[in-house]
């Protein structure tokens, strides 16, 4: 067939099928012709929710069908999925298959396919995804200039077959190979997970460890671990550090020494001291990402292979020689270690790296950090990494904590590629409509946290007469809220910004409105308390202080979450947002925000930045308690973050006068109850 003719592919399987479902769809060159299951509703439905032919049974499928991916388990796993493939190949369609097919199988399915005149592939699916990728590509470099001096790697059992794949591509060969049975384990030392053994591959030493425990009915979340493979040179370890990432490279340690046996630490000859101990070469994701982009582009990437058989021809069976070589030493080491532990596990309980690294001793994801592109074919060498950003120490303890001027900053490029929507279609709008009528003439508008101005300059547009005081001690924020207001001339007339953090910023002597948008969660209790303190001394009589909620009330575990994704030119941005309670302060949270970007239809992000910063979570109940005033809630989207608006119980005298506040209390909201905050995280908000 021509290569210009979109190829017509039909899935096999509606589990692990709908990861190649997906590569089908968003791959140019490949046009889903249907879906292929035993006939369940849940598959129905789902070849139903892409728009395409389903069918029950291979007799039943049309003649215009080319090729067939083939997700469904084989013999070795219980299923009938070689069976399948060589049904479908009697019907002249080339077949992609998913891996494992035991040695026999194999070979029958390859010299079927030479019968019939047909492309077959088994696809080990691993070597093809993104991180993997890169990490081939880098060893096959690397044995280029220098002889392997050692291989050690460690897979779960499952995942076996794929990393002899793995390994077999990046040193660009199999042979020579030989394996020396595992040492028994003495009874004495109780139930192992892991059984080691060594050998040779490839000509370089080999340490394999292999988690020997199996679930037969979830094989993928029983395993500790997935693919960890270091390959040594006298230069360096080339390392990676888990099958979805990400890559390292770790320079030898070699340093000269004196007539006196002692390090040579300076002078000629110490240039090597100069060199990173461990390079991190791109960026790692979330579950999520795996599922969404790193799966379905490996998969897409098998599918370029099959495509390319197809458009040779040839022999499958002579083409097939080195997966019949894989699966012969995958078949010798399972031999070896002999049949898995059966275990059944309970449901584990992941951590996130905060409950491991506490975001205060200063790790990673406290900082914005920018990782080397992931290598590509071709690539002579990684890039150099840029020296993550340094974060002011936290203040001692018992001061009181301002807003961390730094929190922001190193996200702040990408915060209205979601806020501007977020603010345009909730926040804006409800405090606009709040102010429309409010009398602003004693005193301006104060935007405490002002972020880039998408509030303020919703404010200003709302109230051609307000005058705004915008405060943001985010430099990078600041940045954009500056360029917002001096790019508009009538914003530059009637907005002035300043570096002002919270609670002891420079306020006007009288003020109309303030407005609070996430920000009161950075300050401790002391720090909210003066900034109420210093409010309510400015605060004219019946000025209105504005107040976003957040959507959580008290320390919680937020897991990592894609929030959202935007596009500009070329690039892809996509922001994902978590939390966990702070392991050192009670009643404090950490919350954790992470955007990438990626190129083009490139599933490795080619810049990774993270954002965290301490949040005090708190409700409504919270603000009318500490500011002594009475709250409403404003009408806004639904889903969005709970707007409240404060203002002076009735009785409440000028506050310069010094008069006692009353018992705080709330109104009640249209329904003829207390207002409360929905229990829904806030996807953006305006500081």
């Amino acid at each position: 067939m021509s290569t210009s003719t979109p190829l017509r592919v039909l899935v096999c399987g509606t589990n692990f099928g709908r990861f190649y479902a997906e590569a089908v769809r968003r791959r140019p060159g490949y046009t889903l012709a249907g879906i292929l299951s035993r006939g369940s509703a849940a598959s129905r439905a789902y070849a139903d929710s892409l728009g395409v032919p389903f069918y029950a049974h291979p007799g039943d499928l049309p003649a215009d069908i080319d090729a067939a991916c083939v997700a469904v388990s084989s013999s070795i796993s219980g299923g009938e999925g070689s069976e399948l493939a060589r049904v479908l190949m009697d019907r002249g369609i080339h077949v992609l298959q998913e891996h494992p097919v035991h040695l026999k199988e194999l070979t029958d399915n390859l010299k079927h396919a030479r019968s019939r005149g047909v492309q077959y592939r088994l696809n080990t699916h691993y070597p093809h995804v993104a991180p993997v990728r890169s990490f081939i590509d880098a060893a096959r470099r690397l044995v280029a200039r220098q002889r392997p001096l050692f291989l050690d790697a460690a897979t779960p059992v499952h995942l076996m077959h794929p990393l002899v794949d793995v390994l077999g591509q990046a040193m660009g060969t199999l042979r020579p190979w030989r394996f020396a049975d595992p040492v028994p384990l003495p009874a004495e030392i109780g139930a192992q997970p892991f059984r080691s053994l060594h050998g040779v591959f490839a000509g370089a030493p080999l340490t394999l460890r292999v988690h020997h425990q199996l679930d037969p009915a979830d094989r993928d979340n029983h395993a500790l671990h997935w693919h960890r493979i270091s390959l040594g040179t006298e230069g360096g370890v080339l390392t990676l550090a888990d099958t979805h990432g990400p890559v390292l490279w770790s320079p030898r340690l070699h340093i000269d020494r004196d007539g006196d046996r002692r390090f040579v630490l300076d002078g000629p000859g110490t240039g090597r001291l100069g060199l990173g101990t461990t390079a991190v070469v791109g960026a790692t994701g979330t579950f999520r990402t795996v599922f969404s982009d790193l799966w379905p582009e490996a998969i897409g990437s098998a599918l370029d292979g099959l495509r390319e058989a197809v458009a040779q021809g040839g022999d499958a069976l002579r083409a097939g020689q080195y997966d019949l070589a894989v699966c012969r030493i995958w078949t010798d080491l399972a031999a070896r270690l002999g049949p898995p532990e059966i275990v059944r596990p309970a449901t584990p309980r992941p951590l996130a790296v905060s409950d491991v690294f506490p975001a205060p001793a200063g790790f990673p994801q406290d900082t914005a950090t920018r990782s080397v592109p992931a290598a590509r074919p071709g690539d002579a060498r990684p890039g150099p990494i840029a020296e993550p950003a340094r974060r002011p120490s936290p203040p001692e303890t018992g001061s009181p904590r301002p807003a961390d001027a730094a929190s922001y900053s190193p996200s702040a490029e990408f915060f209205d590629l979601v806020a501007a929507e977020h603010t345009a279609t909730a926040s804006a709008p409800a405090i606009a409509a709040l102010l429309a009528d409010a009398d602003l003439s004693a005193g301006p508008v104060v935007d405490i946290g002002a972020g880039t101005g998408l509030v303020t300059e919703a404010v200003a547009r709302a109230r051609p007469d307000a005058e705004i005081v915008a405060c943001e001690p985010s430099v990078g924020m600041r940045a954009v809220l500056t360029s917002r207001v001096f790019s508009d001339e009538d914003l530059r007339n009637r907005v002035t910004v300043t570096a002002d953090a919270a609670p002891d910023l420079d306020l006007p002597d009288r003020i109309s409105v303030v407005l609070l948008c996430g920000v009161l969660g950075h300050l401790d209790a002391d720090g909210r308390a003066t900034l109420w303190r210093r409010l309510s001394e400015r605060l004219v009589p019946g000025g209105l202080v504005v107040v976003e909620l957040m959507q959580f009330e008290e320390p919680l575990t937020l897991p990592e979450t894609r929030l959202a994704t935007a596009t500009a030119g070329h690039h892809r941005y996509e922001w994902s947002f978590g939390g966990a309670p702070d392991t050192t302060e009670d009643g404090v949270m950490r919350l954790h925000s992470t955007w990438r970007v990626y190129r083009g239809g490139d599933p490795r992000a080619e810049r990774e930045v993270h954002d965290s910063y301490r949040w005090e979570p708190f409700g409504l109940k919270d603000v009318v308690a500490e500011s002594g005033m009475t709250a409403r809630t404003l009408p806004t989207r639904p889903g969005a973050p709970p707007l409240a608006v404060l203002t002076r119980a009735p009785d409440l005298s000028d506050p310069a006068t010094g008069a006692h506040l009353p018992p705080a209390r709330t109104e009640p909201d249209s329904s003829g109850g207390p207002c409360t905050a929905a229990p829904l995280i806030s996807s953006s908000t305006d500081g």
